[in-house]
């Protein structure tokens, strides 16, 4: 029987190094505490020149790889080699499992759901069309997506499993699909290109495969901070878990109350709501290599 390795994997965006909600710094450690995470992937990490994630790794005893542009790795397991541009590291969960985690902060602006929905943000025109969305949002964050892309395949190619998380400021094609367009929960249906090519290089959402039903559970991760019917905002989902090579058990929502989120942590202390997945890795039962009469 295979050997099983369970880890919960978070995503985690904390506003700011966790200032910006006025909460003080352990509130965001009890959301990574209270989703019992082994291993997060954070963004927004710096408050002013004060690293927030080293603080928050060195309270939990944690492992901490700073990955510049504002975002870190922290995990309860050693990390050992960081990739060339520091997109991801690996990380070793026991002697004989190695996975990977990739962590990313894309670029907000220009952001398409607010182009479409007609809300100012920046200096970006509005738009009408999906390909147009598609068009924009390319310009925005393609570059970082391929980038990112460049160093996350080849881990894929050593059979180890490879996590991917992030604030990706861009909804996901598998939520802005024609179901959801005919109940008017989006605009039109898109294909949004980080999701797809994320998810065409062999990655997995985890979180929509735990609820593949994206008109009933949409998961909004962006934002706790307005209403649903604010004119001003669109909720969406932007924060993702992506796996390879591990098997997905469940995927939550760590937020502010019951209506919106899985795992209630109050006050919340983040403008974005967290993720936390659930993966077992299988691996095969060690073989004994002794003969009889040995």
């Amino acid at each position: 029987m295979a050997e099983q390795i369970t880890i919960r994997v978070m995503t985690f965006n904390i506003w700011i190094g966790g200032a910006a909600g006025k909460q003080p710094l352990k509130q965001t450690t009890e959301a990574i505490i209270k989703a019992r995470a082994d291993i997060v992937g954070m963004q927004e990490t710096m408050h002013g020149s004060s690293d927030s994630s080293k603080i928050i790794a060195e309270s939990l005893g944690w492992y901490h790889f700073a990955q510049g542009g504002n975002t870190s790795i922290l995990s309860r397991y050693p990390i050992k080699e960081k990739t060339q541009s520091r997109w991801g590291a690996a990380i070793e969960i026991d002697k004989e499992t190695q996975v990977y985690l990739f962590n990313s902060h894309f670029r907000p602006s220009p952001y398409q759901p607010y182009q479409l929905k007609k809300i100012p943000y920046g200096n970006a025109p509005f738009i009408k069309t999906a390909e147009e969305a598609i068009h924009w949002a390319t310009k925005a964050r393609g570059d970082q997506v391929d980038r990112m892309l460049s160093e996350i395949i080849p881990a894929i190619r050593t059979g180890s499993p490879v996590f991917v998380t992030g604030d990706f400021n861009e909804p996901s094609f598998q939520d802005w699909t024609m179901a959801a367009a005919e109940q008017k929960i989006v605009p039109l249906p898109v294909q949004y290109p980080a999701t797809s090519k994320v998810v065409e290089a062999g990655l997995i959402d985890t979180f929509r495969k735990a609820h593949p039903n994206e008109v009933m559970n949409r998961g909004y991760t962006w934002t706790n901070t307005t209403k649903p019917n604010d004119p001003k905002d669109f909720h969406d989902r932007i924060d993702f878990v992506f796996c390879a090579g591990a098997k997905i058990i469940k995927s939550e929502v760590v937020g502010e109350n019951n209506k919106n989120a899985d795992i209630v942590l109050s006050p919340w202390p983040s403008d974005h709501r967290a993720v936390v997945s659930t993966v077992i890795i299988e691996r095969p039962e060690k073989k004994n290599n002794l003969k009889l009469g040995e």
